[in-house]
Parts: structure tokens; sequence; C-alpha cells
């Protein structure tokens, strides 16, 4: 499994590559779950990493607007992202997800077709009004994306385990795998879930607030960085 830690700026981002993640992904906490960071912080971060780790970027918990999310998605990719994450919060089809998608894949493939494109969804759909994200995969393979993911829209400590069964995520990762997607799971990830994360091996996990010493608002710290890669060996 491949580790990805969300940094909000280059000091975490910093800590985050020193500590050993795997892939740094620039996000900004204070705008959503997946909410989108600054093109000046994408591009310092992009520079700082250049070399030792792919750079993703998020681009926002997005409601229904493939116009609107297309350009941030070349925005981000312009900032130097490798990985283009979107959030398909407002999304409440598989078709409206695979319009969506495509729109956001073409725009950073037309400018560089050797960038990624990540389709999120939400374990706790249910309470976001959003899409299943078992509806997720195939849409997103349709769309011509690279990589499937699911986290936690609300974040308020529950994590994704308490909204989807291993039985569930299994079948989330199945599905992934069987549309030749790469497959992330994140979603205030502790370290007492890494049983059953090694288990499940999906592709990528993503955290933040556990590497932040449980608070996703404090900062990344290099020894937990290091402390979870170990754990992943």
């Amino acid at each position: 499994m491949r580790l990805l830690v969300s940094p909000m700026n280059l000091v975490e981002a910093q800590a985050a590559l020193d500590g050993g993640a795997d892939i740094i992904d620039v996000k900004n906490p204070k705008e959503g779950s997946l909410g989108a960071n600054f093109p000046w912080i994408i591009r310092a971060v992009a520079d700082l990493a250049r070399g030792r780790a792919p750079l993703s970027a998020t681009i926002g918990d997005l409601n229904y607007k493939p116009g609107t999310a297309s350009l941030a998605a070349l925005g981000a990719a312009f900032a130097g992202a490798d990985y283009v994450k979107a959030g398909l919060l407002g999304v409440k089809s598989a078709d409206q997800a695979e319009e969506m998608m495509t729109a956001i894949v073409r725009a950073v493939k037309d400018y560089d077709s050797g960038k990624r494109v990540v389709a999120s969804g939400y374990s706790d759909f249910a309470r976001a009004g959003s899409l299943s994200p078992l509806l997720l995969p195939a849409a997103a393979a349709h769309s011509g994306a690279d990589v499937v993911m699911v986290d936690t829209a609300v974040k308020d400590g529950r994590p994704t385990f308490d909204f989807m069964s291993e039985r569930d995520l299994q079948q989330f990762i199945d599905l992934g795998h069987d549309e030749g997607l790469k497959v992330a799971v994140a979603g205030s990830i502790a370290f007492g879930h890494l049983e059953l994360l090694l288990r499940l091996q999906p592709d990528i996990i993503g955290v933040r607030g556990m590497v932040c010493g449980g608070d996703r608002r404090s900062a990344v710290q290099e020894e937990l960085v290091e402390k979870l890669k170990q754990a992943l060996i």
C-alpha cells in the first residue's frame, strides 16, 4: 500500500516528505473534506516534492457542475499536480458522476496525458446526500479516470469504517480493480484500523488527522508519518 499524506502548507509538506510519504496530497481542510488549496501553494509544494514524491491536489467537494469542475481540474494540473482529485459530493447518480469525471479527465489529459485523475466518493454518502461509492468505480472507469477513492464527507471523527463494513470496502476495492483502476481508502483512519487495511490491501491509503496526532486541524508530524509508513511495510 502506498501512503498518501495530506498537508495544507509547505511546512507540513516537508514533514510528510521527511516522514516517508509516498504521495503528497495538497488540500485545504478549512474548505471541507477535499477542500481545494490555492494554486500558489500547490506550485510551491510541487517544487518542494519534485524528485521525491508525486503531488496530488484536491479540487473541492464539488457540486454537479461539470464546467466549473473541469476548470478547477485544469488549474490544479497547471499548478503542478500529478494527481488531480475530485470529490463528487453534489453528484446524485452514476450518470452524473460519469459526466462530471469525463469533463475533468478531458481537461487534465488534454493538458498533459501523463497526469492522473482521481474520482472520490464518500463512505457517509447517506448522511451527506451523495452517491453510493459502490456506484463510482464503473462511472470513473468509463470517464477515463485512473483512481477511485472513498473518504468521509463530514469530518466529525467518525471513520469510513463506521459507514462501510469490511465486506462493503472489499467490494469497493474489487469493483475498482475489475475496472482497471487503482483504489484508495481514506476517512479518519486511525492506527487501530491498520489490521483491517492490511487485510483489504487497497492500493493507497489517505490520511491527515492520523499523522496530526488525531486532530486534522493540527499540523502533520514527521514522526507520525514515519511510524505509519513503517507499520505498512
